[in-house]
């Protein structure tokens, strides 16, 4: 296996890390009888912007649900904040971290406005009803998703991008400062792919753990922090994406000949797919008879 740069600190036997938190040991998830991945330990250190790649099916967005308490583990255990993240209320989850799913639904006719305020739920109950501290942090996860514009228009209306900033604005609400994204570009055309990631950046630039799942490995290699790469369910390498990107991954995680240069804007690892003439001759077995 791949190791990348050398990993955070960590107990064994999937016990909890006292030094980051969130962190899975020993992790098996399924779907009903159909095992997903196996054998998985994931720490996710503290103030990175992780990212998760791999081929399709390979149990990124299972493993993103289990890290948020979605999906029980068959075996192994996810633990947040030194505590087995299933020992905590729904609502102490939420307060504690928060999640943009890869599909939401949002209410029919329901507003911006209505749907980001949402993200304070977790913080309602009997007792505490609507405060001015909660009217603040809607006001600001809006301003800071630029969505404040379209606080009166209806969700079902807005087009993916919009739809994705005013999503991601309910989770800002939340007030958490870990944030687990599912496929936040899923939909969105090159130009609000970007917007959306470059938002991202600014929220782990202001001290906020991300942990995202993405498709577009040169998109993972420019904006991640820290790069977790899975294929069939395992983990093959993870670490800086300058140690873990490299021509021999890119061929045993996708399949894919490549060369990896150096990003001309960012310097970061850019994947250049070897093209078809070239992928051919790769293929072609050599006549070693001359």
């Amino acid at each position: 296996m791949h190791t990348g740069v050398s990993h955070p600190a960590g107990g064994q036997g999937g016990r909890p890390l006292s030094t980051v938190r969130l962190h899975a040991g020993e992790l098996t998830l399924s779907y009903d009888r159909r095992t997903v991945a196996e054998g998985l330990d994931v720490t996710i250190p503290d103030g990175s912007f992780t990212i998760i790649v791999g081929p399709n099916a390979c149990g990124k967005s299972t493993l993103l649900r289990a890290m948020a308490g979605l999906l029980p583990p068959r075996r192994g255990t996810v633990y947040l904040d030194g505590a087995a993240i299933s020992s905590y209320r729904t609502k102490e989850v939420a307060r504690k971290l928060g999640l943009l799913p890869q599909s939401s639904i949002a209410p029919d006719g329901i507003t911006v406005a209505d749907l980001v305020a949402r993200g304070r739920y977790p913080h309602q109950s009997l007792l505490r009803q609507w405060t001015a501290e909660d009217e603040f942090h809607v006001t600001t996860a809006m301003r800071a998703t630029r969505v404040t514009d379209l606080s009166e228009r209806p969700v079902d209306e807005l087009s993916g991008g919009q739809r994705q900033r005013v999503w991601l604005a309910m989770a800002l609400a939340q007030q958490t400062d870990l944030l687990l994204l599912d496929e936040p570009t899923t939909y969105l055309d090159i130009a609000h792919q970007i917007e959306m990631l470059d938002l991202c950046a600014d929220l782990h630039g202001e001290g906020r753990t991300l942990v995202a799942v993405l498709h577009d490995l040169n998109h993972a290699s420019r904006y991640a922090s820290h790069l977790i790469a899975m294929r069939a369910g395992a983990i093959v390498a993870q670490g800086d994406p300058r140690d873990v990107v490299t021509e021999d991954l890119v061929r045993e995680v996708f399949g894919l000949p490549c060369e990896v240069i150096a990003d001309p804007q960012t310097g970061t690892p850019l994947v250049v797919p070897a093209s078809r003439q070239a992928r051919r001759l790769l293929e072609t077995p050599v006549d070693a008879t001359g």
